[in-house]
């Protein structure tokens, strides 16, 4: 459980909220705080007041994975096999377990056929699988998605949801502007202006959208 309460950090004001295990989809306007929110869950930022906790303790001290909008300006190594390997050589982790795990997390993914390839002759969507494969070899508490979406086809989404469904991240928080995918989710959150202000299944958000001031936004439309 990641618990939020009495949370004041930049544009963030959240009394209290809690994210349950599964995959949960923020969602909203430009600007609205989703991507603070999630460094915040991550630990990448610690909050001005309040407190962000998971199970209890500091999002720190958990195993964390994060994939951004442009994951191509993030990569290291010349090779796809040594970028996802990365995570797990800063770590000192012996070689046959690194290069065991891989290829387990390549195949999981559908890009084994990569590992050979230079990174920079990549496309953009395989950038971001290759990203994510990076992000999963850690087996992350949490799985940061932010707006990873936003240059793939739906093809290669779909491909990458079910490759993350392998792993049984306890955490998933994606930021998107797809609403067919935010339908997917266990949860999804609707920020606007720092505020928290729906929480619930995608049918309850949805629901409470569609009646609001935001729906002639498009807010309040399943795709």
């Amino acid at each position: 459980m990641i618990s939020i309460r009495g949370l004041s950090h930049r544009v963030l004001r959240i009394p209290k909220l809690a994210i349950g295990e599964g995959y949960t989809s923020f969602i909203g306007p430009n600007g609205g705080g989703k991507t603070t929110l999630l460094r915040l869950c991550a630990g990448i930022e610690l909050p001005e007041r309040g407190d962000v906790t998971v199970n209890g303790g500091s999002p720190r001290s958990c195993e964390i994975g994060y994939v951004g909008e442009f994951p191509d300006r993030t990569l290291v190594f010349e090779r796809v096999k040594d970028e996802i390997a990365s995570p797990l050589r800063f770590r000192h982790c012996p070689c046959s377990v690194m290069e065991e795990q891989v290829e387990q997390v390549a195949a999981q993914l559908g890009i084994g056929e990569l590992l050979q390839r230079r990174t920079r002759e990549l496309s953009g969507g395989e950038r971001v699988l290759v990203a994510l494969a990076a992000a999963l070899i850690v087996s992350p508490e949490i799985l940061v998605l932010d707006e990873f979406d936003s240059h793939v086809d739906m093809e290669t989404y779909e491909g990458a949801l079910r490759g993350i469904a392998d792993f049984e991240v306890p955490h998933v928080l994606h930021a998107t502007h797809h609403m067919e995918i935010a339908c997917q989710a266990d949860m999804v959150i609707f920020m606007d202006e720092g505020r928290a202000r729906y929480a619930g299944s995608p049918s309850e958000v949805f629901a409470a959208l569609e009646g609001s001031c935001y729906q002639p936004f498009g807010w309040g439309v399943r795709a």
